[in-house]
């Protein structure tokens, strides 16, 4: 199947409309949606979806997909993260029915005019050919997962004080059988039951140790909230509260419990199949922390020798300090720099912190990040502002974009990621 010419003017002459009211139109997209079809809110981040993220994100996708509809396979990498995500929730072919009819009478409601029947019906073929897309990939990763591709139990065997306000859970199967290896750096989902909720909350989790025999292990942070205006257009009284779900984790999970996970995922990774003995600068902020500690960890393991440097930010304490702290007494080839913006009377300057201000890549030397060397790779995990901004600072610095790794979780991809 493929698209006229015609069909493709048809598509594209909806992008002006698109521009100006496309998170409009998603977002009624997911109140129909939600509202015919309840038990889908058991995929999505509520959440998100009344603070704007996930509207922000689908509108992104779609004009995207608008814009390249005479070369739709150009936009193949950028798709990767939407099937990677659905596959750590369970997504399944069956969905994308459900998807494309209340997408496309969204289109109508809220465009008008601007969507005509010949536009409706173009747009209803392209998206026959995205769906058939995704699926086709989200096969292929469930096929990479092997017999594990639902949610499987996992047994609390350890919890773990990082820091006031962070723990370390580690997640042995109740199954008893082998957990397959992950690239470091990639998460999970995990499900849970809500008080107060009806339908069960999904959260994503980086898993944050290299990959061991036996179990994982996810680092969680104590979230007081984020503040943000809610959507006018999407009333969604169910939503949880921000961070709802890291905190009853945090004030309900302990060893001797259960919880559900999917199988590992994500393109934010060390490819362990292709490594490298050039430089690796891992930038992190906040409980961004999590995966470059499992590619830290897994490079400490398996390539001692080759050269790290970690730079961190955070508000107080320091998640993994201790760890950080040995590596950088024993280790000539490894190098950390942390910035802290409240000091505590414990700190020290020059031991648990360096700077106490907010990270500031600018303050730092070219050997703090390595920028002499033209293949170092650099993973940078943080809040969406932070990601882009340390990516702008580092190709300003002549850093091929090809060599930042990082991923938008919650919005989606940038105009221009370089990821």
């Amino acid at each position: 199947m493929a698209l006229t010419y015609k069909e493709s003017q048809k598509i594209r002459a909806t992008i002006p409309a698109l521009t100006e009211h496309g998170e409009l139109v998603v977002t009624v997209f997911y109140r129909n949606l939600l509202r015919n079809h309840p038990e889908l809110k058991n995929y999505f981040n509520t959440a998100n979806q009344v603070n704007g993220f996930q509207p922000r994100a689908l509108a992104s996708i779609i004009l995207q997909f608008a814009k390249n509809i005479n070369h739709i396979y150009e936009i193949v990498p950028k798709l990767e993260r939407v099937c990677q995500k659905h596959c750590s929730l369970g997504v399944q072919p069956e969905h994308y029915g459900i998807l494309g009819k209340h997408l496309l009478e969204s289109f109508s409601e809220v465009l008008g005019h601007a969507m005509t029947p010949e536009a409706l019906q173009a747009w209803n073929k392209a998206y026959t050919i995205l769906a058939n897309m995704l699926i086709g990939r989200e096969k292929q990763l469930y096929r990479s997962f092997g017999r594990w591709t639902g949610w499987r139990q996992f047994h609390v065997v350890e919890r773990v004080p990082e820091s006031a306000d962070v723990c370390s859970f580690f997640l042995s199967p109740v199954d008893g059988q082998p957990l397959p290896d992950f690239m470091p750096g990639q998460y999970i989902s995990v499900r849970v039951d809500v008080p107060g909720k009806e339908y069960k909350q999904i959260r994503q989790y980086s898993l944050s140790d290299a990959p061991r025999a036996g179990y994982y292990r996810v680092t969680i942070k104590r979230d007081d909230g984020t503040k943000f205006k809610p959507s006018k257009a999407l009333r969604c009284p169910y939503a949880p509260n921000p961070g709802v779900v890291s905190n009853q984790l945090l004030d309900s999970l302990f060893a001797g419990d259960t919880i559900e996970a999917s199988h590992p995922t994500g393109q934010f990774y060390l490819d362990t199949n292709n490594l490298s003995s050039e430089p690796v600068v891992l930038i992190s902020a906040g409980i961004g922390a999590t995966p470059v500690v499992s590619i830290l960890n897994y490079i400490v393991e398996n390539q001692p020798s080759r050269p790290i440097s970690w730079v961190h930010g955070a508000r107080t304490e320091v998640p993994f300090h201790a760890q950080i702290a040995k590596l950088q007494r024993e280790k000539p080839n490894f190098q950390s720099k942390v910035f802290k913006t409240h000091l505590a009377d414990a700190d020290l300057a020059g031991v648990t912190y360096d700077y106490d201000y907010r990270l500031d890549l600018a303050k730092l030397t070219p050997e703090d990040l390595c920028l002499a060397r033209s293949s170092t790779e650099y993973y940078v995990c943080g809040p969406e502002q932070f990601m882009l901004e340390t990516a702008d600072y580092l190709q300003s610095q002549n850093v091929d974009p090809v060599r930042i790794k990082f991923e938008l979780f919650a919005t989606g991809e940038r105009a221009a990621s370089p990821s």
